[in-house]
């Protein structure tokens, strides 16, 4: 019940935040809030700079752990890698299920995975797209598994949950066409298509969505394990390709500004002790995207 009064309460939400009056109220006090922080944005080096123009230009970026070369991040990797292998491919009997996620239990007897998400590094970076302080709404370990269910984030959609949204996400195989990559429509078609779907919220089958742009503007992001997926998922079409060939393996870092306004996301990953658990070595700034993530 708790669910489906969630769901009922976003659906309810996200109507409210359509009334116009509404639009212009909250994009008014947005702009004066990106504003006021422009001076406390950080400092970042030229090649992170390069990372957020080609975000801003494409709708994402696709690098790797390594050309990243943040230290923490072999640790990581080969924690993800021990975990994938404890995520089962089912736990139900639900012939509609098409994703599991690894358990807040697993996730915290690998605590490197969440903590990579906290590095400064990568809070900069974040920070700079944004243009807001940052809340880090934890990580997900997902199996997504090789059936032909198209539902949910198999579907077109945009992430509502703020006026930008950024996902980090690590691939944990090899990432061929056939094993279910992460595919986007880059943004400035995706500006032209909100217009011709009338597009607010929710998911677009890929029949509808042949209607108005061709297959061949599908982009799909390739690569070996160890891939990184920086995307702007408040501001272009994307879905999970279903995966044919293999399940798929891969790590979901989750983002938005502290003045996120509409709380789709509902709880952390994680328990509150768990993050108190987490965070107990880490900078009051790093704290904060963990813990103050609503609206001053």
């Amino acid at each position: 019940m708790g669910i489906l009064l969630q769901k009922i309460q976003n659906r309810l939400i996200r109507n409210i935040y359509n009334l116009p009056f509404l639009q212009h109220q909250a994009e008014l006090e947005y702009q004066e809030a990106v504003t006021k922080h422009l001076a406390n944005l950080p400092i970042i080096p030229a090649d992170d700079m390069s990372l957020i123009k080609t975000i801003n230009n494409e709708g994402l970026v696709i690098t790797s752990l390594a050309a990243l070369g943040i230290a923490s991040s072999g640790s990581m990797f080969q924690a993800a890698k021990s975990l994938m292998h404890q995520i089962p491919s089912s736990n139900t009997d639900n012939n509609n299920e098409f994703v599991v996620h690894a358990s807040p239990e697993q996730i915290m007897a690998y605590p490197e995975i969440f903590l990579w998400g906290v590095e400064q590094r990568l809070i900069n970076i974040v920070e700079t797209y944004i243009g807001l302080p940052v809340a880090y709404h934890g990580v997900y370990l997902r199996r997504d598994i090789a059936n032909q269910v198209e539902q949910k984030s198999r579907l077109w959609h945009i992430d509502k949950e703020d006026r930008k949204v950024l996902k980090i996400i690590v691939y944990l195989q090899d990432m061929y066409e056939d094993s279910g990559p992460f595919q986007y429509i880059p943004i400035s078609l995706t500006s032209s298509l909100i217009q011709s779907l009338k597009y607010h919220h929710g998911y677009i089958q890929d029949t509808t969505m042949q209607k108005v742009i061709s297959p061949t503007e599908y982009k799909s992001c390739l690569g070996a394990a160890g891939t990184v997926i920086i995307a702007a998922t408040g501001s272009i079409f994307h879905r999970g390709k279903v995966p044919v060939a293999t399940d798929r393996l891969a790590l979901f870092f989750d983002y938005t500004s502290r003045m996120q306004t509409q709380s789709f996301y509902g709880n952390l990953s994680l328990a509150n002790e768990d993050l108190l658990n987490l965070s107990a070595s880490l900078s009051q700034q790093q704290r904060d995207c963990i813990f103050l993530q609503q609206k001053p």
